[in-house]
This record gives structure tokens, sequence and C-alpha cells, in this order.
């Protein structure tokens, strides 16, 4: 039951408002538009619990968001009454979500048989190495022309094979046709419609094209798919469009208001930045960077590593808009590691002063591939580098390094979706927290050499969902959406072509030297160079040995043993001055694989880290 008491004659009830829940992966908002202004009119966000039960598992209670919707949109009930706003000027309700995380739960009860599993939760990788296994060729791009997406971990039909293979509850409930799968809108719509009571049982085609249980070209569960996966069609929701009237509130101050929109997270940030247009991009800088470019009505299948996904469709009878996404791993993760790691900076802010003290890096160029490099690289065998360093670098050249990396990355996306598509950008729209520092946002317009165009407002992914919802009922008409006046600054390029063409060129050259660090390639490389420099060193020690070792021999009788040249006990030594030095390596380690090369990986980047913090620190004390 409400919380929510007023006195409907003293308040205005005359303004059109649009509301939505945004449920991240940190939190849950509830936000509320004006819709002739689009401005915020109010909002409340709650913070989520992560349950981490083991190494690389992340999980959500599903309760628990649902009861943080609840309490968002209460909360914002009771300030638009505090602002003399009736609860009845709300129109319209949109949901946009964390993608692929995955909920299962019983029909007849509404409640979930486990906790949702978490996008980024890594539980999934032996399932992985199986069905690809599993595929003709073995190949993770098997079903790509289907669902334009490689069979990963982070895609939720994944996380549904897993549930079943691994949680008896759940093997039961689908045997039984009890079990319902869903992402968190579906869960969401599903609960605040009614639940078990007759609420909607849907998701829209931007989160079912997360899944790789949906055929991008009917935009329909595909029959192949599930019978690869083993996921029954009748545990899932029917896939409609983002903007439809799915169902009503059943409870909470808003009751009885239509549940009108739904929008997967990085999709809604590209509606409520308004790329409507086949060409248009935005990119989300946060932890990582998403960027999201409109393809038009037909899907691009790309060549370049990168995924197609639907971007919206408005209506059940409209078309829908095709969009390629893709990921850089470390963004704002890499600020916050001169930060942690580093201890150079006290807050993200600090990268902006230090950046803008310098007219540049001094050639210093920072590849922050820590755990690989993603799209279009995608070589997991690739760790973070740092390239350029002379006893001029300092702190405020290794900011802007740092800053740099996130614009170059960026850059390498655009490039290769540019190739897939043949579609020039004309400029590039950004959000998210980190687009907060001006001095990045100016190096990105200098690196891409288009405009780069951030809104003054920063609720671009909630106000994507809003506009879904809004469109449904009429609140907005899709021609006003479409030449909405978003105001925002705009960052222009200052520099050359040459100059670009020339610091891209050598950013290319750093991300070679990031190659083969790890994997069994660098392994073999390292047992050569580890054999190739022990070769002097072991003939004196031989020599020495074998003086000792024949005299031991003779009076023993005994041949001196023998491991063909390495002792299984030997231990790895390192001599440095005037007299030069050699090494000798443990014999065991050659069958140690990616565990010796991480290990060996982890001491050298570990010895370079503090020779560079030594340099960094030396400098900047003078």
């Amino acid at each position: 039951m409400s919380s929510v008491h007023h006195d409907e004659d003293s308040l205005d009830c005359h303004r059109e408002l649009v509301g939505a829940v945004d449920q991240g992966t940190s939190s849950t908002r509830f936000v509320v538009f004006d819709s002739a202004t689009g401005d915020v009119v109010t909002s409340y966000q709650k913070e989520l619990q992560h349950y981490l039960p083991q190494q690389g598992w992340v999980e959500h209670d599903p309760l628990q968001i649902l009861a943080t919707a609840y309490e968002c949109m209460e909360k914002c009930g009771e300030q638009l009454v505090a602002q003399g706003i009736s609860v009845f000027c709300l129109k319209a309700i949109g949901i946009t979500n964390q993608r692929e995380t995955t909920v299962v739960w019983d029909a007849t009860t509404g409640r979930p048989l486990h906790k949702a599993i978490v996008w980024l939760d890594t539980r999934t990788n032996e399932t992985v190495d199986r069905l690809v296994a599993q595929t003709p060729g073995k190949d993770k791009n098997h079903f790509q022309e289907l669902c334009g997406l490689p069979i990963a971990s982070y895609f939720s039909a994944v996380k549904m094979r897993w549930l079943m293979d691994n949680v008896p509850v759940v093997a039961d409930a689908v045997r039984e046709g009890r079990a319902r799968f869903g992402t968190i809108d579906t869960w969401l719509i599903h609960h605040l419609t009614g639940g078990p009571a007759g609420g909607a049982l849907v998701t829209d085609v931007t989160n079912a094209s997360r899944t790789m249980l949906m055929n991008l070209h009917t935009l329909d569960w595909d029959d192949s798919l599930l019978a690869f996966f083993g996921v029954p069609r009748a545990a899932l929701a029917e896939i409609r469009s983002s903007s439809e009237v799915y169902g009503h509130l059943a409870s909470t101050c808003f009751r009885d208001t239509p549940v009108c929109g739904c929008l997967g997270d990085q999709q809604a940030a590209l509606v409520g930045q308004t790329c409507f247009r086949r060409g248009d991009a935005k990119n989300t800088y946060g932890t990582g960077c998403f960027l999201l470019y409109n393809t038009g009505e037909e899907p691009v299948r790309s060549t370049h590593g990168l995924l197609t996904t639907v971007a919206y469709k408005f209506g059940p009878h409209s078309a829908p808009a095709y969009a390629l996404e893709g990921s850089v791993g470390i963004a704002g993760a890499a600020v916050r590691w001169l930060r942690d790691g580093l201890g150079i900076i006290e807050k993200p802010s600090d990268t902006q002063t230090l950046a803008e003290s310098v007219p540049d890096t001094a050639d210093t160029y920072f590849v922050p591939a820590f755990s690989g490099l993603y799209a279009p690289h995608w070589r997991p065998d690739a760790r973070g580098v740092m390239v350029g360093l002379t006893q001029f670098t300092t702190r405020a050249h290794i900011a802007r390094a740092t800053l740099e990396a996130i614009a170059f990355q960026t850059r390498e996306i655009l490039e290769a979706m540019d190739s897939d598509c043949g579609i020039p950008l004309a400029q590039l729209r950004v959000d998210g927290g980190v687009t907060a520092n001006s001095r990045l946002m100016q190096i990105q317009a200098d690196l891409l050499g288009i405009p780069v165009v951030r809104p003054d407002m920063a609720e671009t992914t909630v106000f994507g969902a809003a506009i879904a919802a809004g469109l449904a009922i009429g609140v907005w008409m899709h021609e006003d959406v479409i030449d909405l006046d978003v105001r925002a600054t705009t960052f222009e390029s200052e520099i050359t072509f040459e100059e670009r063409c020339e610091r891209v060129a050598r950013w290319k050259m750093a991300v070679e030297r990031t190659l083969g660090w790890v994997g069994a390639e660098a392994n073999a490389r390292l047992r050569s160079l580890s054999h190739a420099t022990a070769g002097p060193a072991r003939s004196n020690a031989s020599s020495s040995s074998s003086s000792s070792s024949s005299s031991s021999s003779s009076s023993t009788g005994k041949e001196p043993a023998s491991d063909g040249g390495f002792s299984a006990t030997a231990v790895t030594t390192s001599a440095g001055g005037g007299g030069g030095g050699g090494a000798v390596t443990d014999r065991r380690d050659e069958t140690r694989g990616a565990g010796f090369a991480g290990a060996a990986g982890a001491f050298v980047a570990g010895a370079a880290l503090t020779a560079l913090v030594a340099v960094v620190l030396q400098r900047s004390i003078r």
C-alpha cells in the first residue's frame, strides 16, 4: 500500500510527467521528467548489494531489486507532493536495465529460484568451452549470423544453461514447466504489473537481442538456438517492441499508470542522445566504454570483432533500428588505477588538472590492457604497457597519457565501425560519469577529428526509457523526439590532420608492444629466452661442477647424476654489475603453462611498476 498521502485539491494536476526506472548494476533509480521541457522534476536512488559467493561470481537478489524499484517510486511520489504536484500527473513509466543479467523464478509463486547472475559473472567459462566444442568447426561465432553474438559468458542463454545444469531446483522447475527465465526488464515488468496474479510476461527486442536466443531478422525466439541451448520456449517471455503498453502498475502511489517503454541500458542511452539517424553514434564512458552506432533498418554483421544488436523498435508495427556495438574494457578503471594502484592522484578529477599542466604526454603512451584488449583486437594475451618513459616523465604526463588511452581506444572502435558499414561519423555524442573531464573530451575530439557533443543533462540513459514510454501513449510524437533540442557542449578538434595521424601511428606501435605477454606463445618465447640467457652461465657452472663431480665420482665409483643440463631444484637467479650475469630456471616451470607465464609477467610487471613509481615520485618531488 502506498505511503503517499495528499490533498488533490491543493495540488497541480495539469502537468504531463513521464517517469522511468533505471535498474543498473550498482543501484536502482526512478527519475521523473517534465514532458514539456525534458527537465528532471525529481529522482530517487537506492544502492544494491552485490553477492560474491566465489571468485568470478557476481549475483544480485531479485527481490531486493524489486523492493528498491518500489521504494524509489514511492519516494519520488512523496517528493512530487512536496513540490505541490499531483502523482496523477505521471502519465507513463519506462524501464531501462542492466542487460544480460539473468533471473529464474517459479511461475506459480513468483519467487526466484536462484539469485540473479549478473552480466559480468564468469562462472560460465567452462559452459562456454563446452558449448563452443559442440558447434560445427568449434567456432564461437557459429551463431553470429542468427543472433549477432559470439558464444560468451556475458550472454543470458549461457547463464540459463548453467542454471539448468548446476541448480537442481531450477532443473526440476524446468522439467515441471514452472520455471520462467528473464532478464531484469522481464522480472520487473512482470512483478510491477501483478506478478503471478496476471502480470505481463514480456521483454523488449533490445534486451532479447542480448540473450543469444532471438533471431535478429524475425525478432522472435529462434527454434534452432533454443534447441542448442536447451531452453524451453514456454519458459521465456513474449518479445515486444520497445514502446507499447505492456501493463499497468499494480501498486505504489502511481497505481494504474501504464508501463509502456523498455530498453536495455546502452540502447536507452542511444535513444536518450537522440541517435535516430543512420550513422549516429554515442559512447558511454564509465568503468569501460560502450559505443553504439546506429546502422539503420538492416542488421550489419561485423568482420572486425563488433556485436550486432537491436537499437530500438518504437511500436509493434514500426521497423526496428539496428546498431553495431563495441566495448572498451578499461576506461574510468584506468583513472582509478592511477589513484588506487599508483597513488599519483587523490581523486579522478585530478587527472584534468594534471593533464592541463603539461602541453602533451612527452611521447609517453599508456595502453591499459589490464585483462587483455577488447574490440576490435580481441587479444586476451595482451597486457598493459607504458612506453616512452624518460627521466623527464612526470605524473602529469602519465595522467595525460591515461586520458589519451581512453580516447585512442574509442577511436579504434569507430574505425572498425566505419570499416564494417562505410558510414562516416559526423559527430560523436557522449555520456557517462567520465565525460565530466573536459580535457578528456577535448582530447577525444582531437583524436577523432570530428565534434564531440556532451549533453548538459547527465540523465541520458533513463531519459531514453522515458522517451520510449512517452512515445507509446502520445505524450511525445516521433517527429518531436527526433528534433528534440538537447542542450549540449560541443568540443571541436584543435590539432592538424598530420599531428593526428602521427599520434595514432605511435599509439598503434604501443599497442603492438602489449601483445603476446601471456599464453602459450608467451610461454614458449619465455622458455626460449630463459635457455638462451642461461647458456653461458650454465657452461661455466658445468665446468666448475664437473671438476667436483669427477672427484666425487672417482671416490665413489658412481657416475654423477644428470638431468639434461638443468637441476630439478635450481632457483632462478640473476646477477648484475660490472661482471655481467646469468640465470638458470626450474625445469618444473616448463610444465606449468599459463601459470608460469602469469607469475613471470607479474614479477616483471611488479618490478617495472616499482621503478615507475620511484621515477614519478622522485620527479614530482623535485
